[in-house]
């Protein structure tokens, strides 16, 4: 890691908090960790000033030619992920993954490496309100939306704003250990590494045709969660076959039925375990549909991408796992 260059992207409109992050991460000096640390710089994508959330404007020391020397570019969230981001810029970045520079994103910053055409065939990530966006835009890109940040190797991206600082000490951790890791981590006051996804955080899907079929039963289903669903007696309740009610499931909602209603049982778990009186596992998992506590730490961990037990300790009012 001797001398190895991090370079940040700025451009119009540029997320004050995403670049905050980057620079806090690898422009500070380290001097307690007793080595050699990262060199950081900042180029525009861009000529002219750069404006900046929250009224600020930033005037950036170097120009595009920076990414020819960089180790490792990180680009903060793109400014609208509908606008295709400047040709020169692309250029560069496909120069910097030909010749193996580590490549980062964060948020929105995704689409500039996607149009850039250096992540097809790859798994990747971004805030979930732009997952199904991303995936229409670059069918060749396999996103994954539940998760924090997904490490490829050359190329690592992440999801909102405070995954950032997940991918970012990720990236620590992977150049220079868990120890140097965990300090850096003590220094930002943030967990070295956080349990879980944003699938934590996504809200639940609605149907758009609020006073129809499929939404009475959609809301009956989240008052009934405990009852034993199949597709025959959830198309029976909304009075329709059930291809028809799978079909209208997944122009709702994007998902079969069944997955819909696992999702569905696992955000009442998680309502039960965020309540104020803690209930035992067996009765969260009773309540919610699973039938069973293994029935319930499996799908959970699969949707939410922690455990039942990590999630209660993290957002329980009490904070004590049963």
């Amino acid at each position: 890691m001797h001398n190895h260059l991090v370079v940040a992207l700025v451009y119009d409109r540029l997320c004050t908090f995403e670049f905050g992050c980057v620079t806090e991460m690898f422009a500070l000096e380290r001097p307690e960790l007793e080595r050699d640390w990262y060199r950081f710089a900042v180029c525009a994508a861009e000529p002219g000033p750069i404006r900046a959330a929250g009224g600020i404007t930033l005037s950036a020391p170097y120009t595009l030619q920076m990414l020819d020397r960089a180790d490792t570019i990180v680009v903060p969230g793109w400014r609208d992920h509908t606008e295709l981001p400047p040709e020169p810029l692309l250029k560069k970045i496909r120069a910097a993954s030909r010749r193996g520079a580590r490549l980062c994103s964060i948020c929105s910053g995704v689409f500039v490496l996607a149009a850039a055409g250096v992540l097809d065939g790859k798994t990747v990530t971004t805030h979930w309100r732009y997952a199904d966006a991303l995936q229409r835009r670059y069918p060749a890109l396999r996103v994954q939306p539940d998760a924090l940040y997904v490490d490829e190797g050359q190329v690592i991206t992440s999801a909102g704003s405070a995954a950032g600082l997940d991918m970012l000490l990720h990236l620590v951790r992977r150049d220079h250990g868990g120890a140097v890791a965990n300090r850096v981590a003590q220094r930002l006051v943030v967990p070295p590494h956080r349990e879980g996804g944003q699938a934590q955080f996504v809200p639940r899907p609605m149907p758009r045709d609020e006073s129809g079929r499929l939404a009475r039963l959609m809301d009956w289903v989240r008052a009934n969660p405990a009852l034993p669903h199949t597709l025959t007696t959830l198309a029976e309740r909304a009075a329709m076959s059930p291809r028809t009610l799978q079909r209208q499931f997944r122009d709702t909602t994007g998902m079969a039925p069944y997955d819909w209603l696992l999702r569905e049982r696992v955000a009442v778990a998680r309502e039960l375990l965020e309540a104020a009186s803690p209930l035992p596992m067996a009765r969260v998992a009773q309540l919610a549909g699973f039938g069973s506590e293994e029935s319930l730490r499996r799908h959970f961990r699969r949707i939410a991408l922690t455990s039942p037990g990590a999630y209660r300790k993290e957002f329980g009012a009490h904070g004590a796992e049963l």
